[in-house]
């Protein structure tokens, strides 16, 4: 089965809103403000300047980046018309922030046209990601950055113990939902391959003890399994209900490892 995030309109509007508030829970998540804000502190914003980011489904890491370069444009872009209209929505969106509805690998935009590139968890759900990146390097202007930032899935992990059923959660998400897993690994080649050169990488990692965030690997990981036949709905309600369990008595515990890698155009 393909990662339904290729293609989330293909699966209706009701998992189009999963995804979007999903996307919102996560990034509401104080750790990944911490991370999201500190690589958008490295980058540099001229006046009047370009910003894009690719694949940017609710706009929630968009109107981050709309707040760092107040003084310019930013185009929150994404292929999905149903996830575009679901960041149009939102209440908070600022002026100099628009929409459109791309391809990442076939940008409207010209040739070293744009100051910064984001990528937030875009690349492990594409089948090449190496045509996202060629295509980022095409409208950077010279020495403007790329941002990837990805979560390191083949690492992820939401189980406190051997055969943890929560555990087989991650796992199935990671095995159904994602393209490219192991993607983290491959990512300082891709971006060499692209002709950017690699400024910097890191890890930073995601811990996840309260809140929903945890819950995309449970909720949709057991709604595709029920989907599937290979469990009963009765066993998805049940596993829902052991995740807030675990936030009521303290003992939930997540683990997702997210690489931030920053290159330019030479």
């Amino acid at each position: 089965m393909s990662d339904p995030f290729q293609n989330v309109d293909a699966r209706g509007a009701e998992f189009i809103k999963t995804v979007g508030d999903a996307l919102e829970t996560r990034a509401a998540e104080p750790k990944m403000q911490e991370i999201v804000d500190s690589y958008l502190a490295e980058l540099t914003y001229p006046d009047g300047g370009l910003h894009i980011e690719i694949g940017a489904g609710s706009g929630a890491i968009a109107r981050k980046l709309a707040a760092h370069a107040h003084n310019g444009k930013v185009v929150a872009s994404d292929m999905s018309p149903g996830l575009i209209a679901y960041a149009k929505a939102h209440k908070d969106n600022p002026e100099n922030l628009h929409f459109e509805v791309s391809d990442g690998g076939r940008l409207p935009h010209a040739d070293a046209s744009v100051e910064n590139v984001v990528m937030h968890t875009v690349l492990s759900h594409v089948p090449d990601p190496s045509v996202l990146l060629t295509e980022a390097a095409r409208v950077l202007k010279p020495g403007g950055a790329l941002v990837v930032c990805d979560a390191d899935f083949a690492k992820a992990s939401i189980g406190n113990a051997f055969a943890d059923p929560l555990g087989a959660c991650a796992q199935y998400f990671a095995e159904h939902f994602v393209t490219d897993k192991f993607l983290v690994g491959k990512l300082r080649d891709l971006i060499a391959q692209s002709g950017l050169d690699l400024a910097s990488f890191r890890v930073a990692t995601r811990i996840i003890t309260e809140g929903q965030g945890g819950m995309t690997f449970v909720g949709m990981g057991g709604k595709m399994m029920v989907e599937q036949g290979l469990i009963g709905q009765e066993l998805a309600d049940a596993l829902i209900a052991e995740y807030d369990r675990r936030i009521e008595n303290g003992s939930l515990y997540g683990f997702v490892p997210f690489a931030i890698a920053i290159a330019h155009r030479v």
